[in-house]
């Protein structure tokens, strides 16, 4: 069985169009459509539906195709522990990590990483939890990092750090006056939040429910920095994790942060990775890196 035509027939299932799949895997669109049809004859089933509009997968191509990722990730582990075990450090690490996350805590570690491995390669794919699971479970990502919990049998979590939230307000807000926020200080308050999708609002959201505060339904933030510049404004107050408030961040004109009354919320961070993965011994070393993060950035600032 010729391995490209798995390959090609998996873009087909990503990409649902002939042309596009021969484009994305540098073939022209009757090599594509012959291998595939030679793949559906050597297996003696039809695996594609084709109309002049529309690509569908048949019912037994879904399950082939999901057989094919499978062979295909086996494929490309086999390719970088030769590569590792050739040079420990080179290679390539595909790794996710979400929005509220990556730009706060990357620059404290990538630093360290590329010291220990200078000839490592590592892709960063910043996109949402469900996106990020959905990816490493295809294959298209090695390992990620995530809140927990992370609900899939199929991954192994190695917490990392705990990471504290604060309370962001504007210099005036009544609470501003405090040095430090308890949980009932929030009751009745109308918290800022991200839109659907966004860990962080999911988090945000339970605060909500234990401390009687709701959030302000006609505002849905598309990413952190909105909710930043939105609480400077005098439009509400909101939830920050720590590290969106540390250096290299810089301060925020009519912004105050105040730390909760220990012990306060909090999100657990953890390296993700398939159980399956040939790459587990490497990925541990570069949690390892994660979960050395200097103690002072995880500390909120005082009042």
């Amino acid at each position: 069985m010729n391995f490209r035509a798995i390959q090609y027939l998996v873009t087909l299932a990503d990409v649902r169009h002939f042309s596009k799949a021969a484009e994305q895997c540098y073939v022209s669109q009757p090599t594509l459509s012959t291998q595939i049809r030679k793949l559906e004859e050597e297996l003696g089933v039809q695996l594609v539906e084709r109309s002049p509009r529309q690509v569908m997968l048949t019912p037994i191509g879904e399950e082939i195709v999901q057989r094919g990722r499978s062979i295909l990730n086996d494929i490309e582990a086999m390719r970088s522990i030769a590569r590792r075990s050739r040079d420990p450090d080179s290679g390539t690490l595909r790794l996710g990590i979400f929005p509220t996350l990556a730009p706060y805590l990357l620059p404290h570690v990538i630093p360290e990483i590329r010291r220990r491995f200078p000839r490592l390669t590592l892709r960063l794919f910043e996109e949402k939890t469900e996106d990020i699971i959905d990816m490493l479970e295809r294959g298209s990502l090695d390992a990620a990092l995530l809140a927990m919990p992370i609900p899939d049998d199929r991954l192994v979590c190695q917490a990392l750090f705990e990471e504290p939230f604060v309370v962001a307000m504007p210099e005036q807000h009544p609470l501003a006056s405090k040095a430090f926020i308890d949980l009932q200080d929030l009751e009745q308050q109308e918290l800022l939040l991200l839109e659907d999708g966004h860990c962080l609002r999911d988090q945000a959201l339970e605060v909500c429910h234990m401390t009687g505060a709701h959030e302000k339904l006609d505002f849905h933030a598309t990413s952190m920095e909105t909710l930043r510049q939105m609480v400077a404004a005098n439009t509400g107050i909101t939830l920050m994790p720590t590290l969106a408030i540390k250096p290299p961040v810089a301060p925020t004109e009519n912004l105050v942060v105040r730390p909760f009354r220990e012990p306060g919320p909090r999100r657990t961070i953890a390296m993700v990775w398939r159980k399956t993965s040939a790459l587990q011994g490497f990925i541990a070393q570069i949690a390892d890196i994660f979960s050395a993060l200097d103690e002072e950035l995880l500390k909120p600032p005082p009042a």
